[in-house]
């Protein structure tokens, strides 16, 4: 599959300020970013986007006739546009605000104001998600690791589904939540879970503990994808015998080294 870069990129910059649409396209243009649109509200991005199409939608939070969860949400929930990256730039610092886009699938949420260095970061999380390369693996072939996802959000395990098809994992099962992927685990063999933390009926915890001490699973390696990766109370998680824990966004260069290390060898 061809590469794109970053001279390739359309970039719709989604803000309701004129000055900070000045400021960030400014750095898009340093970035060196092929072409960027720019909106100032919900309805006249999602014109953009359907007249023109995007690569990548560069959103602010709040704007007169909605948010930028409104935008991303319209957005990941059209089959037609669901292939659009969303990166989230923001004051908001309030974690329940945030924790929405995390879930939603976004592949990075900058902080106003943002560093260089920040941004950079972003794009080449992009450029990861948008430019599919098979995983090369030595004892397995990638294409025949079966995966358990579990995760309560439709639109993350969307988004966690295309980062892994694009490594070439194809036989991926879901389940929306630890209750459900117990059903699939009792009946079905699986090379790799990957689970979130927070869900109802059972969660990520109880779930990984399941699948650890049951002998018939306790093979199976266990990524734990979470929103609170590098919190406190996360650290004794991996006691429970998870194996490694991703943070949301869910970034493809972390998960490609992530795989490697748990089915390379």
């Amino acid at each position: 599959m061809e590469h794109i870069s970053r001279s390739e990129l359309t970039i719709l910059l989604v803000e309701p300020s004129d000055t900070q649409r000045k400021i960030i396209g400014a750095m898009l243009a340093k970035e060196q970013i092929g072409r960027v649109e720019t909106a100032g509200n919900v309805q006249s991005a999602l014109d953009v986007i359907h007249k023109h199409g995007v690569d990548l939608v560069v959103s602010a939070m709040y704007f007169e006739d909605g948010t930028g969860l409104d935008l991303l949400k319209t957005i990941k929930q059209d089959e037609k546009t669901a292939a659009v990256a969303f990166m989230l730039v923001s004051s908001e610092f309030r974690p329940a605000k945030l924790e929405e886009f995390k879930q939603a699938g976004v592949v990075a949420i900058l902080p106003k104001p943002f560093e260089p260095l920040h941004l950079s970061r972003a794009l080449n999380a992009t450029l990861d998600l948008i430019n599919a390369e098979e995983l090369e693996l030595e004892l397995f072939d990638i294409n025949e690791v079966r995966v358990l996802l579990v995760d309560d959000s439709r639109m993350a395990r969307n988004h966690i589904r295309r980062v892994l098809e694009n490594m070439g994992l194809k036989k991926i099962t879901e389940a929306e939540n630890g209750a459900m992927a117990l059903t699939f685990l009792k009946d079905h063999a699986f090379d790799l879970l990957v689970t979130d933390y927070n869900m109802p009926e059972m969660d990520g915890r109880e779930l990984s503990e399941f699948v650890r001490y049951n002998p018939d699973t306790a093979h199976i390696p266990i990524i734990m994808v979470t929103s609170e990766a590098n919190s406190a109370h996360m650290s004794n998680i991996q006691q429970t015998g998870v194996n490694a824990l991703c943070d949301k966004p869910f970034e493809s260069a972390e998960v490609r080294k992530l795989l490697s290390s748990l089915l390379g060898h």
